[in-house]
């Protein structure tokens, strides 16, 4: 078996360019389990990058710090245009002990028109401002925490799940609604503009939930774990939506696209699979194993397992690790990747907030960079994610408008 279908030479694929790589201190203790990267996260102000370099430890740096530490620099293409970020002068690097094994991470920044869902509002400990940028850490013995990342201080420390928490997310809409993703099973919502309490408990899945991911309008939550469904979740009513069926194996990664049109879900089958969740149909199959398995031999160990999958914020190209050492770039436009990497013992990996950079983590504790292959959106992609961003599928459907041009908006075509 491949890593690539017949038609696809594997020396004919771009390589993706290498700019740099975040290294652990060498310890006695580093072969030991505990060191694994498990969650790489940009701030969404692209100002900070933070990772769990394993043993308890978290670091935070700012993100034009990193960049100008690599040996290797962004090519023009990808250093013009990016985001500007006003960093304050005392903005810096902080080493947090989080007492535990980190598993999960993620920034949430704060908007006050967004308010909470709590009445009594003056009575909170915490008034968050438009300039707050938190971490929020997810650990292994159940624990959150919740860190203000221009300071380094703890602020919150979050207790309910029984078992590892797995990943975090926050509401992109500045709300501060954090949830977390639990091996007890659980999902849980906390609002921390109310200090931190919890609003509502998650139940359905039947198995640990590995992760889980806001579309882009926070009104739907994606949530998988070990079990082949794909839960979507309404988070205004805290009620279940459907399942997405199609995997063959436990399903441990998720991220919506920016115009939050379509999903891509990754698993242990081998494959990454980009939905549209709104029509409970398959677009894309994005395969790591030639010939397809067959449904038995995917749902076993068959050394193609997907780890992870990400969005560029473009909304044209998706990141994949698996183990069989390669990071794959795709376009959405073709089923074969656009570029590859070579990364051993891979686990994670995020876009960063311009959509140039990816970063990996690996089960040494070490994260890898490379640049994105980047080409020029057509009008026609950039008008089709603005209306997507506001119009469903359905809604894209009841257009008096011609097939093909349905087709397009509705992504049916690629």
């Amino acid at each position: 078996m491949a890593s690539f279908p017949d038609c696809v030479n594997e020396n004919d694929l771009d390589k993706a360019k290498f700019i740099g790589e975040l290294l652990v201190p060498a310890a006695p203790f580093d072969q030991k389990s505990g060191r694994e990267t498990w969650t790489v996260a940009f701030a969404p102000n692209g100002s900070y990058f933070a990772w769990s370099q394993g043993h308890r430890i978290v670091r935070l740096i700012p993100w034009t710090s990193c960049l100008r530490s690599f040996p290797r620099r962004l090519s023009r293409q990808n250093s013009d245009g990016g985001l500007t970020v006003a960093l304050a002068d005392e903005a810096r690097e902080h080493t947090i002990d989080c007492g535990d094994i980190v598993w999960g991470l993620a920034f949430g920044s704060s908007v006050p028109e967004k308010q909470s869902r709590c009445v009594n509002i003056e009575w909170h400990r915490f008034k968050f401002g438009e300039d707050q940028l938190l971490l929020a850490t997810g650990l292994n013995n159940g624990r959150i925490k919740i860190w203000d990342v221009y300071s380094g201080k703890l602020l919150l420390n979050l207790m309910d799940h029984t078992d590892v928490v797995r990943d975090l997310t926050f509401a992109p809409d500045g709300s501060l609604m954090l949830v977390s993703a639990s091996r007890d099973k659980t999902l849980r919502v906390w609002d921390l503009k109310d200090d931190g309490n919890m609003v509502k408990v998650l139940r359905g899945h039947h198995n640990w939930v590995y992760c889980s991911s806001f579309s882009p309008d926070s009104s739907i939550l994606c949530s998988v774990g070990a079990g082949k469904a794909v839960f979507l979740w309404n988070m205004d009513k805290f009620t279940l939506i459907r399942k997405l069926e199609g995997h063959h194996n436990d399903v441990v990664s998720c991220e919506f696209s920016p115009d939050g049109a379509l999903l891509a879900t990754a698993s242990y089958d081998t494959r990454v699979i980009v939905w549209d969740h709104q029509k409970a149909t398959i677009l894309l199959e994005l395969g790591h194993l030639f010939p397809p398995p067959s449904p038995i031999f995917a749902g076993g160990a068959n050394d193609r397992w997907v780890r992870s999958v990400s969005f560029c914020p473009d909304g044209r190209h998706i990141a994949s690790i698996t183990d069989d050492r390669l990071v794959r770039f795709w376009s959405i436009e073709e089923r074969a990747p656009q570029a590859v990497a070579s990364l051993s013992n891979g686990l994670c990996c995020a876009f960063s907030a311009e959509g140039n950079v990816l970063a990996a983590g690996t089960r040494d504790g070490s994260v890898h960079f490379w640049e994105c292959p980047r080409s020029v959106a057509s009008l026609q992609h950039m008008c089709r994610m603005a209306l997507r961003r506001v119009l469903s599928t359905q809604q894209v459907e009841a257009l008096a408008i011609p097939t093909p041009l349905q087709d397009y908006l509705t992504y049916r075509v690629i």
